[in-house]
């Protein structure tokens, strides 16, 4: 076997063992536990499962949403009981081995790099749509990762003022304290934040996709400005070969082209956009992709 990578989740987690061509051998799922020891416990159980159906030591990755601070080592999360613990060391303790931990985001992205819709790129974005706003880089095949581990956090940039606005939108506070991040307006709630603001209306981000046409054609069109803006903003930043779209909000049908306007719109000039593709991986992209930078880990010694 090659690799066992864990995608780690606030409801579920899911153990995939992989082998040699990189392909799933083996899976197994449980819930997520509310308490933090024994979440802890169980990652422990799911580790040595997938030993087991290994049959013997192999790299092992977690992937999982938050951050991991690298002056502390400890977690901050809002989908796991965790913020504030020392959580890969106490799933190591506990399972009496060394793990990988990658932000879900950033595994996802390595999936695709290597063997989804980035394969054959240099320099490959994923862009995660989903109930929060994240992403990552690859670069030839490797997680482009700094000494701050916040590369990635896309949905933590500042919304476009002008078109703020130009639609009379408020300000707001995110969750993560700071006032406009992007993720509050352009991630499921704040794409319902943005129907109730112009038609007055509690909607689902479905219903708005649904109505995009007819009753909800402005607020669809505002949600792609300004998802378009942060397209650009990333694209000025690392002018990517090709950006992959995944989360629950990607799924909207026809979501890609109308993007793909928009982000043309933003940029400067006549000149180029990156490509914008779905992710291909599927239920498989995030524990594969945390999988592979345990073994790319483990190569590099």
């Amino acid at each position: 076997m090659k690799a066992v990578g864990i995608d780690l989740g606030g409801t579920k987690i899911e153990t995939q063992v992989f082998d040699d061509t990189w392909s799933l051998a083996s899976r197994r799922r449980c819930e997520t536990p509310s308490e933090y020891s024994a979440l802890v416990q169980v990652m422990a159980d799911q580790i040595a499962w997938a030993e087991q159906m290994a049959g013997g030591t192999v790299p092992v990755g977690v992937g999982a949403a938050g951050l991991i601070n690298p002056v502390d080592e400890l977690a901050l999360t809002a989908n796991l009981p965790a913020t504030g613990k020392a959580f890969p060391s106490d799933i190591e303790n506990a399972a009496d081995r060394a793990i990988t931990y990658v932000n879900d985001c950033r595994a996802l992205a390595l999936s695709e790099a290597v063997f989804g819709q980035g394969k054959g790129h240099k320099t490959v974005m994923a862009l995660i749509l989903g109930t929060g706003i994240g992403g990552g880089v690859c670069v030839d095949g490797r997680i482009l990762e700094g000494p701050t581990r916040t590369g990635g956090e896309f949905g933590h940039t500042s919304a476009p003022a002008h078109i703020l606005q130009g639609y009379d939108i408020p300000v707001i506070q995110c969750g993560c304290g700071r006032f406009g991040c992007i993720e509050t307006y352009i991630a499921g709630p704040g794409m319902s934040r943005i129907a109730k603001h112009i038609t007055g209306e509690t909607v689902t981000p479905p219903q708005i996709a649904e109505q995009r046409f007819g009753t909800m054609q402005e607020v669809w069109k505002i949600w792609c400005a300004l998802t378009a803006d942060l397209l650009h903003t990333l694209t000025l930043t690392v002018d990517p070969d090709i950006i992959v779209l995944g989360g629950g909000l990607s799924q909207i049908e026809g979501l890609t082209d109308d993007l793909t306007n928009a982000a043309q719109d933003a940029q400067l000039l006549n000149y180029a956009t990156p490509p914008l593709v779905l992710a291909e991986g599927g239920n498989t992209s995030g524990a594969r992709g945390a999988a592979l930078a345990a073994w790319q880990a483990v190569q590099d010694g």
